[in-house]
């Protein structure tokens, strides 16, 4: 292609409201152009990237056998209440009706979709194990769309969804499609991260997410610093501390006035893992909403999308110390007894069969000493802690750390949630019906434009990775009006095209200096310069990367541009 054909209106200003290095660049190199909040058309530079980051994510799933197909944008809100995630999904699920009142909505996920095309499909196990996917646009009415792709609301997503007779087969299927991502994700030159993660809204036992680190990243993850565990903090867990304990023997103190866990260590000359606080939350169910206490360790952070997971609610939301009086509860002073009848309470794993422990009474003025939690009687257990920097691995007994990620990819196993919600079934080799056992697996196709770049820039522009690249070469004539110039650069340009190379001429009537800006800025991944040293036989190839310079002789130009391409 050439320059001066293409759309690419490069700028220098940086968007008023971009503040990630991907939304400054791709907006500022000409690749998107924001059109409203959280919206975005893809110019020509953008559209060709897309596609690139496309056909790498469909040959890896054709190779593994998936088969692609493409559902309507528009789903019947009848499909969501089936499923039940009409309400869970809340308000960034897009609602609307159609001139006869019918109700749909614009999905953001497709699992009913699929099943009901499914269903209506395949009737017996002879036609399974079946793979299906798609990569359309998906719309999610983000409360606060920000950080340009990263986080819009209307984005190009690969979601795919596995059916199979058994649990066994899905989980080969599963792991399959973990193998196939690692490969996509390597393909495009990504560093990135496969960790144990939260299913959230889409359900299911099990989910993997595969984060590209990036220290601009929303996610915080929790890795090891020796192995390969690595978990979305909202999954992360740790070996059991083993904690030194005060001896005790079962008493109610008087503590007047001490509210705080450091308050009561100190009163009582107790480390804060020795005590028991009591973080109490009100759950927001569909028609619905309680309230609801975690008990962990003092010195622990309760972990909300693990305690929203264990009372099986939407959202977990504070509550005022008046609406917590009037559930009949004693502020600063709630322990694990004694509690009033109607009050739902989960007590966090780690502490199950802990002894010697320093809690609240349930009555102002006092606590507990010597509480021994093995006497609770159906009382419910979760893991409900947020692991910190300096945890044990529970793989290997080194410690964890933090690091950032932008979530590009989820695999999940499903099981037969959807299926029996949806009444999908098929006839086994008995002759008999059963659900039908599934898994899902999204990739945020272009999120990974953000995320390549999010890992791959400097303070010129992007860096485009070989495979995500919109050229491979960007060939820049330094003086338009120079014939010789122009002969030169045309000729290796048709000799690139002649050999399959994705070739940009930069043939603009511009200044020298404005053209090399602008190939910093796109991030095409080599340069050609053909400029004053011609008369000397000799060319620059510029390294995008690393903007090295090398000067080359002509007659062995071809052969250096093929062999870095």
């Amino acid at each position: 292609m050439k320059f001066s054909q293409l759309l690419i209106p490069t700028t220098k200003e940086t968007p008023n409201d971009a503040s990630l290095a991907s939304h400054i660049y791709l907006i500022r190199a000409g690749f998107i152009q924001s059109y409203g909040s959280g919206l975005y058309n893809f110019l020509p530079l953008g559209k060709i990237v897309l596609d690139r980051v496309r056909a790498v994510v469909k040959d890896e799933l054709d190779k593994a056998g998936a088969m692609e197909v493409s559902l309507g944008f528009v789903t019947p809100s009848s499909f969501w209440q089936q499923s039940g995630r009409i309400e869970k999904y809340g308000k960034e699920l897009l609602r609307f009706k159609d001139r006869k009142n019918a109700d749909f909505v614009l999905s953001p996920t497709n699992e009913e979709s699929m099943v009901n095309l499914v269903k209506n499909s395949v009737k017996s196990y002879k036609n399974l194990p079946l793979n299906l996917y798609q990569i359309n646009l998906k719309f999610r009415d983000e409360i606060r769309p920000r950080f340009g792709l990263m986080r819009g609301r209307e984005f190009l997503m690969k979601d795919g969804y596995s059916f199979h007779a058994n649990e066994e087969d899905m989980i080969r299927e599963f792991n399959l499609m973990e193998k196939t991502y690692s490969k996509i994700f390597t393909r495009l030159g990504l560093d990135f991260r496969v960790v144990e993660a939260d299913s959230g809204a889409i359900g299911g036992s099990g989910s993997k997410e595969f984060m590209v680190l990036a220290d601009s990243g929303e996610d915080t993850i929790v890795v090891c610093s020796e192995c390969e565990y690595g978990a979305n903090i909202e999954a992360g867990i740790r070996k059991p501390r083993e904690i030194e304990k005060n001896n005790f023997k079962f008493e109610k103190v008087e503590t007047p006035n001490i509210t705080t866990i450091d308050e009561v260590s100190q009163f009582l000359d107790v480390k804060p893992s020795q005590t028991i606080k009591a973080v109490i939350k009100k759950a927001i169910y569909d028609d619905s909403s309680e309230v609801v206490i975690f008990f962990l360790r003092g010195d622990d952070t309760l972990e909300e999308t693990k305690a929203c997971n264990s009372v099986d609610a939407n959202e977990l939301v504070d509550i005022s110390e008046d609406e917590i009086r009037e559930a009949g509860l004693s502020v600063g002073y709630v322990g694990c007894f004694d509690l009033p009848k109607d009050i739902k309470f989960v007590i966090d794993l780690e502490i199950k069969d802990e002894i010697n422990m320093v809690m609240g009474a349930n009555e102002d003025n006092y606590h507990i000493k010597g509480a021994d939690i093995t006497t609770i009687k159906n009382a419910s257990y979760a893991d409900l802690i947020a692991v910190q920097e300096g945890d044990i691995c529970p793989c290997c007994n080194s410690k964890l750390k933090y690091t950032k990620g932008i979530e590009a990819g989820h695999i999940f196993q499903l099981g037969t949630q959807y299926s029996d919600a949806l009444d999908a079934k098929f006839l086994d080799n008995n002759g008999k019906a059963q659900p039908f056992v599934m898994g899902t697996y999204g990739i945020g196709v272009s999120r990974l434009l953000a995320g390549i770049i999010e890992q791959n820039h400097d303070d010129k522009g992007c860096i485009w990775t070989k495979e995500s690249a919109p050229f491979s070469v960007n060939i820049i004539i330094s003086n338009i009006k120079k014939e010789e110039e122009v002969l030169e650069a045309t000729k290796l340009y048709n000799e690139l095209k002649a050999k399959g190379i994705d070739v940009l001429l930069d043939d603009r009537k511009d200044r020298f200096g404005a053209k090399i800006k602008d190939f910093e800025l796109i991030g095409i991944p080599t340069a050609v310069v053909i400029g004053k040293k011609l008369a000397d036989r000799l060319v620059e190839v510029v390294d995008r990367k690393t903007l090295e310079k090398t000067e080359v002789k002509i007659e062995n130009l071809l052969d250096e541009v093929l062999k870095r391409v």
